[in-house]
Parts: structure tokens; C-alpha cells; sequence
């Protein structure tokens, strides 16, 4: 016989990092269900560790809304030593929260269908295996059968399972649902408790587990070091080095220069986006875009380094990433082109999610410099972008977050951004734990602000406290830095890592 059992649940008394009010749970006589027919929350777990992993993900992802799971929120994406069976490959785990019509047993043939379709076969238990999708939890209902066990039993004792699971939550229980989960959990305190008890944190980069972002055929453990993205803008308007590299052999040599200083990334623009900048039309950008980026992605010195592409237009996105580009570098985080999320969920490349209001001729305008508090405005902006992007079907695991500095802000608000990129990802966390961890760019190279502070009104002469300002953003916790003089900020990159790692150690 199949059994649900719906326990009555408040969500009082939950919250990530503080004290557990005793009373978060009500019970009545437990109610037995034979169907479940009104759209249910499920948390449904991905593991792959044969074969192209990341092309399993994205399968199973397709199929599961082929089948009716509608994918709303993504966990990140973890590299993980295999558990019980160790003489395996590493696995890749995530999750997904997702909301369905199917009952219980339904989905469970649902996913079990899926994995055979991508090729899982029987073998022996905790081997290895194209994909596994394991049903952790299904609405408000504790399920016993002799096929299906929900909560999964072995949520309990699996880092790599309880890891993607919290970043599904956010360090506010807003829904019935979420407080049951934490209700269900083996430890009193609930989720954030017993991912605590567990190491919480201290985990990741440890016993065998790091989070990570796919770029091309790689996974980018941006917790190594600060990253430096070299700036090339191919404008004639550029308010720092307007026209000067747009000549195809100028643009090459500074990639080269850039390169050979230690960029790791060069991010490659051909619209200008400087306050009041006139928009250019997509035909214009790509004219201007891809002679450099053929001759760029050419070049033997780009060899392990990663190519950005600095725009707001989806056709510029598609033709850059079919032309090489790795990353897509959006300043308006799709609010500029509805089609961006959609493009960049197709192409599965990183996407940098950048805030700002209005466009480059109105984000400096009166009322989109208006904020109650600015690092708290901004981490809920973007998180409703990028809530719309993953919607889209961009995964968490591909998302890169950018606060904007200089983009719809004063002087004294980008000075709080600079301090306040941990309040930045606290705020997001409220809502997403998964995407507080993203990794973090922060641009304030040679930027007006810089300019206005330090009292150098032409912009190649605020490279000092361009490297001030970066140290100040690392320290607080961003992994990448974008810059137009890479040479000065690497060695600041590397004494912060440097200190970041004592104390750390």
C-alpha cells in the first residue's frame, strides 16, 4: 500500500546562521492520502560520473520538464570524491527545486524513465552511473513504499546531497513547504542545523567537495584565487581608451599585453555603455566585434585563457559564442533584450548578471539613483533578474553576479558597494543560498567616482586608486576583478589572496 502523510506545519522560527525558536512545528493526527492531485514542490537531486557529466545534466534537465517538472530554482554545481564505492570517477551533484501534477509514484517513474533514457543501466549499487536522480523531498508528505522513501533516507548522512539542498533554501523560511522540509530533517534545529553539524561551510574545498562553474570543457573553482579580467573596448567613445583599440592589430596587441601581465580573462566590448552613451545597433556591434574576436580567439597566447563578451544584445551574445567567446557579459541582466535569457540558456555558457536601472542614457537620471539602501536594493534587483533568468533555464551553477559599480549610482553609493559586497551576498541569501555563493565581479577600473574622490578628472590617472578600490572589493569577498591595467592590480589580487588565505588557514 502506498502512504503519504501530510504533517501541519508553520514556518515560524526558522532563519540561516541564528537561534532555532522550539515551537516551529504542529502536528495533528497524521492524515493518509491515497492521490496527490494539486501542483506539488519537489526537491529532486542529480548525480552523473560517467561520460560527458555536464551533457548528462543538461539532459536530464530537458527531460524533466519534457515530462512535466517545471524547474524553478538550481543548486550549485559540486565536483565530489565518490562515496561507498570510492574506486569510481568523481561525481558532479546538484539539485533542483522544481514544482509538478505528478503524485508521488508518478514522479518516481518519471525520473527512472529519464535515467534510462540517458543511457543508466542496472550495476551495482553506488557505482558509477551516466545520471542518478534521487527524489529527496515532495511537498508537505513523508512517502513510505516498498519503491519509494521520501524524505530520501540518506539525506542525512550525504554532504554532497545536504549541500545542493540548502542552496535551494534561503536563509528565510517563506513558504510552509521549505519549514516542513526543515521539520523532516533528522536534527532538531532543522536543514541549517544539521548542514552545520556537518561542517556547514568549512566543508566545501575540503573532504573531497568543491563548488563549481562549467566553462566550456573545464570546472572553474573560482575559490582558488582572484581572477583578473582584462577590459578591451573596441568604441571610438570609450570614456577611458575611446578608439584606441579598435585597428585589429591594436586590439591583438593589447590582448597580448594583457595576457603576458596575467589576465585571466579578457572581456572584449564593442558598444559603449558610459553614461549618456548613444545605443548602436546590433549590425554595428557585430561589425565592430567580430574581426577582433576571430584575430583574438587566434591568438596562441589565449591558449587556457577566457574570452567575455561585453553586451546587451542576444544576436551579439549568439554570434560572439559561436565565433569562441566563453562567457556573456550582460549589463542589464536581459532587461535591455527579452530574449537574452532564453539565448544564453540555449548557448550554456556563463552568464554575468550585472545591475543597473534604465539603460546607459537614463541610469544616471534622478530617480534611478533614488535607493533606500543601496546594497540591499541591489541584491534584491538582481536577484529578480536572475530569478527570471533561471526560469529561462540558465542554472544557478552558470551564474556570475555583478553590483553595478558606476551603473545607476553616485559617488557615495559606489563607495558602500565597495564596502559592501559581504552585505551584498548576505541580502541575496535571504532569498537564495545557492546564488550567494556565485561567484562575484566588481568593475570600478578608472570609473568617475575614483575620479571624484581622489580629484583626477582624466580617467588613465586613476589607476592607484583603481588598485585601492579592487583591494577593498577582494577583501570583501568578490573573485573577480575587471580592469583596464592589469599589471598593478594581479600583484594586488595576489597579496589579498595571499592574506585571505591566512586567515583562512
Amino acid at each position: 500500500m502506498n502512504i503519504l502523510k501530510h504533517p501541519i506545519i508553520s514556518r515560524r522560527g526558522f532563519r540561516y546562521g541564528g537561534a532555532l525558536q522550539s515551537s516551529f512545528i504542529h502536528s495533528s493526527q497524521d492524515a493518509v492520502l491515497e492521490v496527490c492531485s494539486r501542483e506539488q514542490e519537489v526537491v529532486i537531486a542529480l548525480g552523473s560520473n560517467v561520460g560527458d557529466r555536464l551533457q548528462n545534466f543538461n539532459g536530464a534537465l530537458r527531460l524533466l520538464k519534457k515530462a512535466g517538472i517545471h524547474i524553478t530554482r538550481h543548486a550549485c554545481l559540486y565536483e565530489t570524491a565518490p562515496a561507498y564505492v570510492t574506486n569510481q570517477p568523481q561525481f558532479l551533484n546538484s539539485a533542483v527545486r522544481a514544482v509538478t501534477k505528478l503524485g508521488p509514484h508518478e514522479l518516481l517513474s518519471a525520473v527512472k524513465n529519464i535515467e534510462k533514457q540517458l543511457g543508466r543501466t542496472a550495476g551495482i549499487r553506488y557505482g558509477p552511473r551516466p545520471i542518478d536522480l534521487d527524489i529527496l523531498l515532495y511537498g508537505r508528505y513523508k512517502v513510505h513504499s516498498d519503491t519509494l522513501t521520501v524524505p530520501h533516507e540518506r539525506i542525512w548522512e550525504r554532504p554532497f546531497v545536504l549541500a545542493p539542498l540548502i542552496d535551494l533554501l534561503g536563509s528565510d523560511v517563506d513558504t510552509d513547504d521549505v519549514a516542513c522540509w526543515h521539520s523532516l530533517a533528522a536534527d532538531r534545529g532543522g536543514l541549517f542545523e544539521l548542514w552545520e553539524k556537518m561542517g556547514g561551510e568549512s566543508l566545501i574545498g575540503k573532504e573531497g567537495m568543491r563548488r563549481v562553474l562549467p566553462i566550456g570543457n573545464n570546472l572553474w573553482d573560482w575559490s582558488c584565487k582572484t581572477s583578473i579580467m582584462g577590459v578591451l573596448n573596441l568604441t571610438p567613445d570609450s570614456f577611458s581608451d575611446g578608439g584606441k583599440f579598435q585597428p585589429i592589430e591594436a586590439a591583438v596587441s593589447q590582448v597580448r599585453s594583457m595576457v603576458s601581465d596575467g589576465a585571466d580573462m579578457i572581456d572584449i566590448g564593442a558598444q559603449s555603455t558610459r553614461p549618456m552613451a548613444p545605443m548602436i545597433s546590433v549590425e554595428e556591434e557585430l561589425d565592430r566585434l567580430v574581426p577582433v574576436l576571430e584575430a583574438v580567439t587566434g591568438m596562441p597566447e589565449m591558449s587556457g585563457k577566457l574570452i567575455s563578451v561585453d553586451t546587451f544584445y542576444s544576436e551579439v551574445a549568439l554570434e560572439a559564442v559561436k565565433r569562441g567567446a566563453h562567457i556573456v557579459n550582460d549589463v542589464s541582466a536581459g532587461q535591455l533584450d527579452p530574449q537574452m535569457h532564453r539565448v544564453v540558456a540555449q548557448l550554456k555558457v556563463p552568464y554575468i548578471a550585472m545591475h543597473m536601472r534604465g539603460d546607459p542614457s537614463t541610469m544616471q537620471n534622478n530617480e534611478n539613483l533614488q535607493y533606500d539602501d543601496v546594497c540591499n536594493d541591489i541584491a534584491s534587483e538582481l536577484h529578480s533578474r536572475i530569478r527570471d533568468a533561471e526560469l529561462s533555464g540558465i542554472p544557478a551553477w552558470r551564474i556570475i553576479v555583478d553590483p553595478g559599480i558606476g551603473f545607476s549610482k553616485n559617488t557615495k553609493q559606489n563607495l558602500e558597494i565597495l564596502g559592501g559586497v559581504p552585505k551584498i551576498r548576505a541580502e541575496i541569501a535571504r532569498r537564495s543560498l545557492g546564488l550567494s555563493h556565485a561567484p562575484m565581479l566588481i568593475g570600478p577600473s578608472r570609473k568617475k567616482f575614483l575620479g571624484e574622490v581622489c580629484s583626477q578628472p582624466i580617467a588613465t590617472k586613476r589607476d592607484p586608486a583603481t588598485v585601492a578600490a579592487v583591494t577593498i572589493g577582494v577583501l570583501g569577498g568578490a573573485n573577480i576583478a575587471r580592469v583596464h591595467n592589469v599589471r598593478d592590480n594581479v600583484d594586488a589580487v595576489r597579496l589579498c589572496d595571499a592574506m585571505l588565505k591566512e586567515e583562512t588557514s
